[in-house]
């Protein structure tokens, strides 16, 4: 039987391979900087205090699959200011409205999709794709300990010192704030107490995808897990998301910025602008989230990607309500650092379910971070956009 210093050395060395298989390694995938446009505040003013009605959903249902997204025309310059304008949620309750202005916009830039025409039903079927992480030489620890849970139940990323990434929808529902988001509160996932090497072993569950197996899930014994929650003190949630409705285009801005009332002191994830699905490593993507159905627990995945839009990312990972809000990031070369980089690409919005033809098709989708996107989290970030030039 595997000592639990065997297990976590076997863990380490097992991951990165099943990640970026040596080809992979060789050919070194990179991050390419590219200049990012300035998106700028301008005049802000107060807005209707919110109602703060219905709960966050956490799937999110629209009309409009990947051809639909692809036929529609790109926005304007104007439009493009319409829908990046945002609205600011205070802990208060005081509701704000900021408009914005663009400079150095290039709308051919960082947007190509590739053309693939993947189809794949979002389900779990077979066996589990996804890990249960536990044991704190995994939780505490870069990447695992940048995903956060909010009280409306999604998930997001820590991206600041007192910052974290999510979905909209989350807080929003596209009309109004939802109950919890005036007082929302993110939790950080910690020990109770010391790890045991057999709860550790439970959770990690390898065996479906080295051994090839189906042995169910089996969490650990004992749950001696808690959340450490702080407050949020601002909320950020770009217009682009409130005027669609998540019942049509308004899906690409189903992302939302959370300022924490203090400083978090973890580790966090830097910010990326989303290649093409084509140059990531092994085309994957990976992220970690508190999947409803194993309540306490951060679940890891990774998957192939398939396609893309301009603004959204559809990929084929197991993930279950709970999920959505997750950053969705890759792993590749700085060149300039001289060192492998993990970077936030996207926000995991949920399960996209379409009716088409009478019949039901099902996509997960990631929210893409593009130019515009970047440098608009980034200044609510840095608060400035000195910082933000280069992604």
């Amino acid at each position: 039987m595997c000592t639990w210093r065997e297990l976590s050395r076997w863990f380490n060395i097992i991951l990165p391979l099943l990640l970026f298989p040596p080809s992979i390694f060789s050919s070194h995938p990179q991050w390419i900087p590219q200049r990012v446009p300035v998106v700028l505040p301008q005049q802000t003013q107060d807005r209707p205090a919110p109602h703060f009605l219905s709960q966050a959903r956490l799937e999110v249902t629209s009309d409009c699959d990947p051809e639909c997204h692809k036929r529609v025309p790109p926005p304007s310059y104007w439009d493009l200011r319409q829908l990046l304008a945002y609205e600011t949620l205070h802990s208060n309750g005081r509701l704000t409205e900021t408009a914005i202005g663009i400079y150095g916009y290039n709308p051919d830039a960082g947007t190509s999709p590739a053309s693939s025409h993947l189809r794949q039903k979002r389900q779990i079927f077979g066996h589990d794709g996804r890990f249960s992480i536990a044991g704190q030489d995994f939780l505490l620890k870069f990447p695992f300990a940048v995903a956060v849970k909010l009280s409306t139940g999604c998930s997001g990323t820590l991206v600041g010192d007192r910052h974290v990434l999510t979905a909209a929808h989350c807080v929003h529902d596209g009309k109004n704030y939802v109950k919890g988001a005036q007082k929302l509160r993110v939790g950080f996932l910690k020990p109770k107490q010391r790890d045991t090497p057999f709860s550790s072993a439970h959770s990690l569950n390898f065996t479906n995808h080295v051994e090839g197996g189906a042995a169910p899930y089996s969490p650990p014994v004992n749950d001696r897990m808690k959340f450490q929650w702080i407050r949020a003190k601002r909320t950020h949630v770009p217009k682009g998301w409130i005027k669609g409705n998540a019942n049509d285009i308004g899906m690409d801005y189903d992302y939302a910025l959370l300022e924490l009332k203090k400083p978090h002191k973890r580790r966090h994830m830097k910010l990326g602008i989303s290649p093409p699905a084509k140059r990531l490593p092994g085309r994957r993507v990976q992220f970690s989230g508190f999947d409803s159905d194993r309540p306490g627990h951060l679940v890891y995945r990774f998957c192939r990607a398939g396609e893309e839009t301009s603004d959204l990312l559809y990929q084929h990972c197991d993930a279950q309500p709970g999920a959505s809000g997750s950053g969705v990031y890759a792993r590749m070369w700085d060149g300039r650092r001289r060192r492998w980089e993990r970077k936030v690409i996207g926000v995991f919005s949920g399960h996209q379910w379409v009716e088409r033809h009478g019949a039901s098709q099902e996509f997960n989708v990631a929210v893409r971070i593009t130019p515009l996107k970047y440098a608009q989290i980034c200044y609510w970030i840095k608060g400035n956009y000195v910082d933000c030039r280069e992604g």
